[in-house]
């Protein structure tokens, strides 16, 4: 694994996304949350958007992330729980574990309107275990022993390479747990975790189906990391 890497980095991001560049940010927010609450949809209205402001590729992806239409943020937050004791949880890995490996990375996370925490990170089929993995799966596992579960039940997607790997990675830390733990590979991921009782992603299409669902990068990063600083580009 290599010795320096940062997921969900790019060099543009402190130019993208510093100070300077908050104020049109947020306010370039504000006209994308208006237009998505009257039913336009993301991808055209991000686009609209972005162009009239100058912005990049990955200002206008923070956007299409981080904001919902009302509606949709109260649907989500109507079946989000607080309690999963005794349960079975049903995770997004990839999505999981990225998360927290750009936590652990002091990468870039993002406040998101639903409460979820959501990164621009894109493996488009490929991935590669670093550093941060360890520490990621370390406070995955130990967070959901913490949370007194019955069962968690793993979805990593066929076709993203290192997928068997990063199976094997987790089996290997999970020696000590309480909780019966299965992990698989499968394809379409997406799909199968809507139809599961209790899930835990970030992706806003399937938190827009699922039954219910546990913040859980979130709950890991506040309960392991502590005072991460989220770039916020929703406080309007």
């Amino acid at each position: 694994m290599a010795l320096q890497a940062k997921r969900g980095f790019m060099p543009t991001d402190e130019r993208d996304f510093g100070e300077k560049s908050l104020p049109k940010l947020r306010k370039a927010a504000e006209e994308v949350y208006y237009l998505l609450c009257r039913g336009y949809p993301v991808t055209n209205t991000t686009r609209f958007i972005g162009n009239h402001y100058q912005l990049s590729e990955r200002q206008r992806l923070a956007l299409a992330r981080t904001i919902a239409p009302t509606d949709s943020i109260i649907s989500r937050k109507n079946r989000e729980v607080s309690d999963i004791r005794g349960e079975t949880i049903y995770i997004d890995g990839f999505n999981v574990i990225i998360g927290l490996e750009i936590a652990f990375s002091d990468s870039m996370l993002f406040k998101c309107m639903d409460g979820t925490i959501r990164d621009l990170a894109g493996i488009h089929g490929t991935y590669r275990l670093i550093p941060q993995t360890d520490f990621a799966i370390q406070a995955l596992l130990q967070t959901l022993d913490e949370l007194q579960i019955q069962k968690a039940v793993i979805y990593l997607d066929k076709p993203v390479s290192n997928s068997g790997r990063l199976k094997q990675r987790i089996y290997e830390f999970a020696e000590s747990i309480s909780f019966e733990l299965d992990v698989q590979i499968e394809n379409p991921v997406d799909a199968l975790l809507k139809t599961k009782p209790m899930i835990a992603t970030s992706d806003a299409i399937i938190l827009d189906k699922c039954n219910s669902w546990f913040n859980l990068v979130k709950y890991i990063i506040n309960t392991k990391i502590g005072n991460f600083n989220y770039v916020d580009i929703i406080s309007y």
